[in-house]
């Protein structure tokens, strides 16, 4: 028993042994292996390193040839500039020297020329001694021939250079005069041709009469009815005259207050339509017309308010100028010369620079008081300067309506350009009719103002009396007295004549010198 323990313990030591044996010797071999392992993880770590040793190398040479390169770039350019500034610099020093060379030359020049000044001064003084020397000898030659004294000799002297420079002072202020008004007239034409350019309105001449068609003759004896009550009724109820004459199949309505002309007009053109002409169908046909009449007078002044594009306007002065349809100024019609002021002057505001919506509301009511003069005392500016005042109109339409026939003074340029549109639509060719008597006697009395001046020869109205050409007598009228004259004459015109558009005043001075060879 105890030999099999033996052996089982010696077994047991050598199988220990033999174990032991042999992880060391494992573990010999993994420290080997791992020794080998590193060193080629050595190794290969060195050759990386190389590597990028290397490479590291390469992109630092390559950066620094890069850098010499652009350095000797940037080397050359500042030798350019540098080359280029020294050139400049020596060419602004020759220019320096040049200008150095001039102005050392000049300075001679101007040594001498003062040298030469003092020499001339001196020689003043000496000529300015002697010439108060020889004016004091003549003051008191003058003084024993004239009898006067230095002071009195003074005074007359002093009289005769004013009255030298009144004269040249007169002629500087014609000249400045004319030349301002060249400007204005050149810039005033422009505006208006433009203004007329841009707009143009057929003219239709109104009259005082209306004729009415009648389908037979026997209708004027129902017009007239038995012992002419209808004719009676008829003007009763309308306010006009019915003129039945030998007209053959036409009756003529003649009143100065064109609405009752115009209700006059229709009512008749009904009554001769229905057939039924008697004292109550009239007044009954007659008041309908009124009605539909101020139907159609409120119509026309919307229509006049929207062709203009005039907004926030009192329904009353809406009605007073559709009123104005029926009312006529020389034939012209009112409410068309309101339409065509009111284009004018928003046309020529706008050529200026100014308000144009305002403009062509003052140019629309600038008559609105011939809306109203058939219906109270005053006259039209009057009127419509109250009116509209009263239904809160501006202060410069007011002005406009008060100033464009020169009651008043104009306060603003719109003020000016409501006069100007007034009076090219009065003037136009056409537009307004005048008597032959009125015309006769306004061209006489235009000739009988200018005849009354001094000086002047003959006075021609020409130019249906736009213009008046006056011609003066030479020897008693010199260049500025005619000017004088012209003005005068002007100004005489504009307080004593009543006239449309404008007049001009020509003054002719003509001297001819005539000699005759034998």
């Amino acid at each position: 028993m105890q030999g099999i323990d033996f052996i089982t313990i010696i077994s047991y030591v050598l199988a220990v042994s033999i174990g032991y044996l042999i992880y060391y010797i494992q573990d010999k071999m993994r420290i080997t292996k791992a020794k080998a392992n590193a060193q080629k993880i050595i190794e290969d770590a060195q050759r990386k390193a190389e590597n990028i040793i290397k490479e590291a190398s390469v992109d630092a040479k390559s950066q620094v040839y890069e850098l010499k390169l652009a350095a000797e770039k940037e080397i050359k350019e500042s030798k350019g500039e540098i080359a280029k500034l020294e050139k400049d610099l020596r060419q602004r020093e020759k220019g320096i020297e040049k200008r150095d060379a001039q102005l050392m030359g000049k300075e001679e020049s101007m040594t001498r020329r003062v040298s030469q000044l003092d020499k001339r001064e001196q020689g003043l003084e000496v000529l300015e001694t002697r010439l108060q020397e020889k004016i004091d000898a003549k003051i008191v030659e003058l003084e024993k021939v004239a009898a006067m004294t230095a002071s009195e000799a003074k005074e007359a002297l002093f009289r005769q250079v004013e009255q030298e420079t009144a004269k040249e002072m007169t002629a500087y202020i014609k000249e400045q005069e004319e030349e301002a008004l060249n400007k204005a007239n050149l810039k005033a034409r422009e505006v208006i041709a433009n203004a007329l350019d841009r707009y143009a309105q057929e003219m239709v001449v109104e009259r005082t009469v209306a004729t009415v068609a009648l389908p037979s003759e026997e209708m004027k004896g129902r017009i007239i009815g038995r012992e002419g009550r209808n004719i009676k009724a008829i003007e009763q109820a309308t306010g006009a005259d019915l003129i039945i004459d030998d007209t053959p199949e036409a009756i003529t309505i003649s009143c100065f207050d064109p609405i009752r002309r115009e209700v006059a007009r229709l009512s008749l053109e009904k009554l001769i339509k229905d057939g039924r002409i008697q004292p109550g169908r009239i007044e009954e046909v007659v008041s309908k017309t009124q009605k539909e009449l101020d139907d159609v007078i409120r119509q026309a002044g919307d229509d006049a308010v929207f062709e203009l594009g005039i907004s926030k306007i009192d329904k009353e002065i809406i009605k007073t100028i559709g009123k104005l349809k029926y009312r006529t100024s020389y034939g012209q019609n009112a409410l068309a010369h309101s339409l065509e002021v009111a284009h004018l002057s928003g046309i020529m505001a706008a050529e200026l620079g100014l308000n144009q919506q305002l403009a062509k509301r003052a140019g629309l009511l600038h008559d609105i008081g011939k809306g109203l003069d058939h219906e109270m005392e005053g006259s039209h500016v009057e009127l419509g300067y109250k009116f509209a005042k009263k239904h809160g109109e501006k202060d410069i339409v007011l002005n406009a309506i008060e100033s464009h026939h020169g009651d008043t003074q104009a306060t603003s340029i719109i003020s000016i350009i409501v006069g100007a549109a007034d009076t090219l639509s009065a003037a136009r060719p056409g537009a307004r009719s005048e008597t032959i008597e009125n015309y006769i006697q306004r061209l006489e009395k235009l000739e009988k103002i200018a005849s009354d001046f001094e000086g002047v020869e003959r006075v021609f109205a020409i130019q249906a009396g736009r213009e008046v050409r006056i011609i003066v007598k030479p020897d008693r009228v010199d260049d500025l007295k005619a000017h004088q004259i012209a003005r005068e004459v002007k100004k005489k015109i504009e307080d004593e004549l009543t006239y449309p558009g404008q007049i001009k005043v020509t003054v002719i001075r003509e001297i001819r010198a005539n000699e005759i060879a034998k």
